[in-house]
């Protein structure tokens, strides 16, 4: 079968938000959290906004909230497929933790490292984005071995995001910062089997949150 013309639209989300996430406690792969109000108000809306996509497979991480986030499209009988590839980064020893000054300043070192290139370099009991992308890999490759799924949603977390989309777009890690995101955010991306090529169509895109705003 030839793959002129064949494509796959990847609706990439992360999930909604936490308690962790409006307190500003780094949750990584090790904080298994469920949303919090506004964050299924979150999950909701995208519903509301996308339920009418013919999405013939989810995938999400091993994580609570990555699945509540997508709960309304899997109760609507749309196939799913949880995968630890796709979990967080961990954050290793300050997953959990209400960040301090010392915390704040480790965070900022490590993420000039990382933009400056050192992205084998892990967090202190924890992964390296080098790492992330390594484990990403193998469920990309499942995904682009079943074309018969044309549109696909996928639900993951911020920084495995970026280290996903630098990944899909043939970018260096150290440029993995230049992709936003916040909580219930949308990236629309095609991939064009002819030509091995993913292509970015929408970037944190909010748009479906705006009947959340007061």
């Amino acid at each position: 079968m030839s793959d002129s013309g064949l494509s796959k639209t990847i609706y990439l989300i992360r999930h909604g938000e936490t308690e962790y996430n409006r307190r500003g406690v780094v949750q990584g792969s090790g904080i298994d959290a469920d949303l919090n109000e506004l964050g299924y108000a979150q999950a909701a809306a995208f519903y509301e906004a996308y339920h009418d996509v013919p999405f013939d497979k989810i995938y999400t991480s091993a994580l609570r909230r990555t699945v509540q986030s997508v709960q309304a499209f899997i109760d609507a009988g749309i196939p799913h497929e949880r995968h630890e590839g796709l979990n967080e980064i961990s954050w290793g020893l300050r997953e959990g933790k209400v960040p301090n000054y010392a915390d704040d300043e480790y965070y900022l070192d490590l993420i000039q490292a990382w933009r400056a290139g050192e992205t084998d370099r892990a967090t202190e009991g924890g992964e390296s984005p080098q790492q992330v992308c390594d484990r990403q890999q193998p469920v990309i490759d499942v995904m682009l071995s079943r074309p018969a799924e044309q549109t696909i949603l996928v639900a993951m977390h911020g920084r495995a995001i970026r280290i996903l989309l630098t990944l899909l777009l043939n970018q260096p890690l150290a440029r993995m910062d230049e992709f936003e995101h916040r909580n219930l955010c949308l990236y629309v991306l095609r991939y064009e089997y002819d030509a091995r090529r993913f292509l970015l169509e929408r970037a944190n895109d909010t748009r479906h949150l705006q009947p959340l705003a007061v």
